[in-house]
């Protein structure tokens, strides 16, 4: 259970956990979710290095954290491990794995505006952000 004591993270685990979180803050976790999200980090510095084992073992971790401490636990425990430009790097993320199937849901809404709230960012910059992640998504030829 949800202790109010945020786990300690390093930054890799802090970056794949914020990632992690979008794509499971409307409740469910599907397989496409999944691959979007290996997508998203097997290429960042962070996780080069890491083997197939590596990586495996840091989701369990990370889902594992999330089913104890529920997305809210696992952002608490993932933003102070972060400095500001993993932040900006790690919020772009987020709001692209939720922009991605340009279907937003309150939860996913919801979810990016607590992480825009708990991220020492400049003034606007997180917002600044998460419009040009809408932009990058939006399929604007459909109108």
């Amino acid at each position: 259970m949800w202790t109010d004591r945020p786990v300690r993270m390093t930054s890799a685990e802090a970056f794949a956990a914020v990632a992690l979180a979008a794509v499971a803050c409307d409740g469910t976790l599907g397989r496409d979710e999944a691959h979007a999200l290996r997508r998203q980090l097997e290429n960042r510095s962070l996780y080069t290095s890491c083997s197939e084992a590596a990586m495996g073992e840091l989701f369990d971790r990370l889902l594992t954290l999330l089913r104890e401490n529920g997305v809210a636990g696992l952002i608490d425990s993932a933003v102070p491990a972060l400095n500001q430009s993993q932040q900006e790097s790690a919020l772009a993320v987020a709001a692209h794995l939720v922009h991605a199937d340009r279907k937003v849901t309150r939860e996913e809404s919801e979810f990016l505006q607590r992480l825009t709230e708990q991220l020492n960012l400049p003034s606007g910059e997180a917002q600044m952000i998460i419009r040009s992640i809408e932009a990058l998504n939006r399929d604007s030829l459909d109108s």
